[in-house]
């Protein structure tokens, strides 16, 4: 249930704040650095909700904090005046208590799965994908009826029931509590199967930000509706929870380096597709379908890496620099896709998306070529 609240809130942000923003007569550089403030946290943030998971051992208390003031943004967001300046402001508060909660929630999911995790955990975490397809379809309808300008008030409601939802999970008994000294990460940073994975993540989510930040808007220029856009970013959330079902499958058969092999060459084949048919519809569709490989199954590769990788008492870090490093290449990306996007075009930002993918190749040595089976580190 949390899961789906929690993504219904993201499947509510991610493809209409673009548009809302635009229609509040915000142009596309200022969009770009907005949707990057909304990501930027995730460089800092996230470490330091881990360090503070990891020290308290209270990790569903941080995710009900930041849940409400999750909450309370989206009520702020009416007091403020509408200029450029506050709404930064705004996001970057937003985006700091935002980014506590997953990478905690993760940990306390893993934590309650116990020995079960790589049998259960993709049933689970399903239900966050199932909540972002009700939150994009839906709103992607509703938007048809009522103005964009809503979507504020829609993401408070939706907020406020996550924040009551939060209060039926309880810290997981099993997680370590807390902590006075903490074991260092750094020697786990420097494995090379976790820095090597880290980094392509980083390379992976680089390429992703034109897609997160302005594919909406991207389709919206081609001339599809909101209801149009709200079900093709339906499609690439429902391969995601094919993927996530069936995960076990190609986990348990080919190496973690053959499969983010294919996630990268996949990933760059979806950008150029997007790229060279914007206004084929059934071009689009074929693309969100790749999202079940270039987030689907890569996410439940980062599972496993990270739960293997990191003792217990430092899943909050372990799952902290994994939200980081997604903040790090999508920030990054989005500031340079809507720096350049009226000078080039989105069809020639999404090339540039795609020719990026390439670098993560250079970084497979570090992957192991066997199956990586599922350990009880914990």
């Amino acid at each position: 249930g949390f899961y789906f609240f929690y993504y219904a809130v993201v499947g509510a942000f991610m493809p209409f704040w673009s548009l809302y923003l635009e229609d509040q007569g915000f142009n596309y550089q200022e969009i770009g650095i907005l949707s990057s403030i909304a990501i930027v946290t995730r460089f800092f943030a996230p470490l330091i909700w881990g360090w503070l998971a990891d020290k308290s051992g209270k990790r569903m208390l941080l995710v009900r904090i930041a849940t409400w003031m999750e909450a309370c943004i989206w009520f702020m967001i009416f007091l403020i005046p509408n200029n450029f300046q506050s709404v930064a402001l705004l996001m970057l508060i937003f985006s700091f208590f935002q980014n506590a909660i997953l990478a905690q929630f993760e940990g306390v999911t893993l934590f309650w799965l116990g020995e079960k995790r790589a049998e259960l955990y993709g049933k689970v975490r399903k239900w966050g994908s199932i909540g972002f397809i009700v939150g994009v379809f839906g709103l992607g309808a509703v938007f048809e009826v009522i103005p964009i300008s809503m979507l504020p008030v829609l993401l408070l409601c939706i907020s406020f029931i996550t924040f009551l939802w939060s209060f039926s999970i309880k810290e997981p008994t099993a997680a370590p509590v807390a902590q006075k000294k903490l074991d260092t990460i750094w020697p786990i940073f420097k494995r090379p199967v976790v820095y090597s994975f880290f980094l392509i993540e980083l390379i992976m989510l680089f390429s992703h930000a034109p897609f997160y930040s302005f594919y909406s808007n991207y389709l919206s220029q081609a001339g599809f509706s909101t209801s149009q856009i709200g079900l093709l970013w339906s499609v690439g959330v429902i391969a995601e929870i094919i993927m996530f079902a069936y995960a076990t499958f190609f986990l348990s058969r080919w190496s973690w380096r053959h499969l983010i092999m294919l996630c990268l060459l996949t990933t760059g084949l979806r950008w150029l597709v997007v790229g060279l048919f914007p206004s084929s519809f059934v071009a689009q569709f074929l693309t969100q379908t790749i999202h079940a490989l270039s987030f689907g199954l890569f996410h439940m590769i980062a599972m496993r890496v990270i739960f293997q990788n990191f003792s217990a008492g430092q899943q909050g870090r372990g799952q902290a620099l994994y939200s980081t490093m997604w903040g790090i290449g999508v920030a990054t990306g989005s500031i340079l896709a809507g720096h350049y996007w009226d000078q080039l075009g989105g069809d020639i930002i999404f090339f540039a998306a795609a020719a990026s993918t390439l670098l993560g190749f250079l970084l497979l040595g570090g992957l192991p070529n066997k199956v990586e089976l599922p350990s009880s580190n914990s």
